[in-house]
């Protein structure tokens, strides 16, 4: 790898760039945009006091409330996108913290909606929800009429939803320590950052991993306290809104919100500890590879391939849609145009640009996706992830009104990992290098590391902390680095040699996940999933329409549901148990691969 500076973000091709001015041509139109949006919340509130009248009244504020949230999803998804290309950007740091206070106003202003709908004849509004202007809204209603044990008076509930802004406050400071003023030193006098953490960590060379890792972890470390204080903020925030809305617990009411049992969290994770050992075998074959007594955790990226395959944007567009190919050319053909002449992808590396990758879909422009290019195979398997999100809403929105579009997390994360399982399996069959096979699998091993490893850990640390703060329990910096240390420990095994504080700031490395209240753990259940679904590919003639069914009911059906239809359980172990059979198939392979590698040494 060629160690070089990235370069300003002004300098960058707009082909390499996304297609932001489709929401909004400059920021000024943003602002015109912003000025005015309180008005339309006055509109809102015209309807207090109203919405049982008539079925029309009804209809009337339903569709004026849509029109709200489709200009509050474009206000807020310009800002965050700005926000996230350049973390230095002040002006664009200050629309994003703009847009969470117009946010946190709407939901202020539409706080009567749910007692109103809930205080009246649960028949009667039934009876209303057949009518044509209401039919699209019927699942929304339901939702709301689920929550009746949960929703306070209108006076309460405007409270809560006051509560936005100033709630939003720890999710924000996390972040902004993070991208805005940490310095996480130079390897061979390129800085690190949060877009090549992750290339410097897979380095050949073990002391660009270790300087970049230390490096990373020390300045992280640097501000633990105030790290930990925003995090405790954030939890006895959780905490706080579970008991204001009568939950027990505040797992409960996370899972709640989308109809996710209980035991599917804990059935996960006790799956998961059951089958740790996959895990402590990897590390001892990866030890074994590298010519190694025992990994370092700088260690766990280090490339397994003398030869890896040099991966260019290009390349990997032509590899995710011949993957893809079993769902037809509807779908590749869509795909192919959002990867490359819409526009739909920010994948050039720039300076101050944050780390990680998402995709966030702006109704109905374009569903974007955001991430760092490194011409490598784990760059390909993020792409592949995330335009499996992106299809997910492109599919959603062609098959939805916008009342049942916005699909669950917990669904999102099975359509980004079915993408890469079968880019992945498409590759191993048809790529017979052995270099590259090394390659395919020891990408297969990094994307499970983090979506079946430090996912499952994160959640194992989030439930923790936050049964902590539910105890009267305190949440101090020490108390998390530790742990956050014995958690890692537990999957390490012996076959990691761990610098106990550095691994534990981990934590403090996810300033948004942790965030986003139990959100970590469906990155587990979606993998699970995604190889349960591949799995029917094999077994099933009709698994694509079942598939593209799945990614087309966006948010009409509840996920479990949607799932079941599409031939997964995830209530029970099954579909967790399978992929940790795939991922003991990979250390077997790469182990035999081992084999073959030392057999042929003179």
């Amino acid at each position: 790898m060629t160690l070089q500076d990235p370069p300003a973000r002004a300098d960058l091709p707009a082909a390499v760039r996304w297609d932001i001015e489709a929401i909004y041509a400059t920021p000024d139109a943003w602002e015109d945009d912003a000025r005015t949006f309180p008005e339309a919340l006055g509109t809102l509130r015209a309807f207090a006091g109203r919405l049982g009248t008539d079925a029309v009244t009804l209809a009337a504020y339903l569709r004026e409330d849509e029109q709200v949230r489709q200009r509050l999803g474009r206000l807020t998804a310009y800002a965050g996108m700005q926000a996230s290309v350049d973390g230095q950007d002040t002006q664009a740091a200050d629309r994003r913290d703009r847009a969470g206070v117009l946010a946190s106003s709407h939901a202020q202003a539409t706080a009567f909606a749910s007692p109103e709908l809930l205080a009246m004849d649960e028949g009667t509004l039934r009876g209303w929800l057949q009518r044509d202007d209401l039919r699209d809204y019927a699942v929304l209603v339901e939702r709301v009429l689920r929550t009746r044990p949960h929703v306070r008076s209108a006076e309460v509930e405007e409270l809560l939803g006051a509560l936005g802004s100033p709630f939003g406050s720890a999710r924000g400071i996390h972040p902004t320590l993070a991208n805005m003023d940490l310095d996480f030193g130079s390897v061979n006098g390129v800085k690190v950052g949060h877009g090549n953490i992750d290339a410097l960590t897979a380095s050949a060379d073990r002391d660009v991993r270790r300087s970049a890792w230390e490096g990373y972890a020390d300045a992280h470390l640097a501000v633990r306290h105030g790290m930990a204080a925003a995090l405790a903020t954030g939890v006895r925030q959780n905490v706080f809104t579970a008991r204001a809305r009568r939950y027990p617990d505040a797992l409960t009411a996370a899972l709640h919100a989308t109809s996710i049992p209980n035991p599917v969290f804990h059935t996960l994770i006790d799956t998961y500890r059951a089958h740790l050992p996959i895990w402590h075998r990897y590390w001892n074959v990866r030890a074994r590879w590298l010519g190694q007594d025992h990994l370092r955790e700088y260690d766990v990226k280090a490339p397994l391939s003398a030869n890896p395959p040099t991966v260019t944007y290009a390349q990997a567009v032509d590899w995710i849609t011949q993957g893809m190919a079993p769902l037809g050319e509807e779908y590749v053909s869509a795909m192919r145009r959002g990867l490359t002449s819409e526009r739909w992808v920010d994948y050039g590396l720039n300076r101050h640009k944050r780390q990680g990758a998402y995709s966030n879909g702006v109704y109905p422009i374009k569903p974007y996706i955001f991430m760092s290019w490194n011409d490598s195979l784990p760059s390909m398997s993020t792409l592949a992830h995330e335009i499996g999100h992106s299809m997910h809403s492109f599919l959603s929105w062609q098959h939805q009104p916008y009342a049942h579009a916005r699909y669950t997390l917990f669904a999102a994360e099975v359509a980004s990992n079915f993408n890469q399982a079968m880019v992945r399996a498409h590759l191993l069959d048809t790529q017979q290098d052995p270099d590259v096979q090394v390659a395919i699998i020891e990408e297969a091993m990094g994307n499970f590391h983090r979506y079946f490893f430090i996912m499952p850990t994160l959640a194992r640390f989030e439930a923790e902390i936050h049964a902590r703060v539910e105890t009267g329990r305190g949440l101090s910096a020490p108390d998390l680095n530790a742990l956050m240390a014995d958690l890692l420990q537990d999957g390490y095994g012996t076959g990691v040699q761990m610098d106990r504080e550095r691994s534990g700031i981990l934590w403090g490395q996810f300033s948004t996940h942790l965030y986003s209240n139990f959100y970590a753990y469906q990155y587990a259940t979606g993998i699970a999933a995604a190889h349960e679904l591949l799995a029917g590919f094999a077994a099933h003639g009709d698994a694509a329409r079942r598939y593209l069914t799945f990614l087309g009911e966006g948010g009409r059906l509840e996920p479990l549901d949607a799932l079941r239809n599409a031939g997964v359980d995830m209530e029970r172990p099954d579909a967790v148990e399978r992929t940790f059979a795939v991922l003991s198939g990979y250390v077997d392979r790469l182990e035999a691969l081992l084999q073959a590698r030392d057999a042929a040494r003179p």
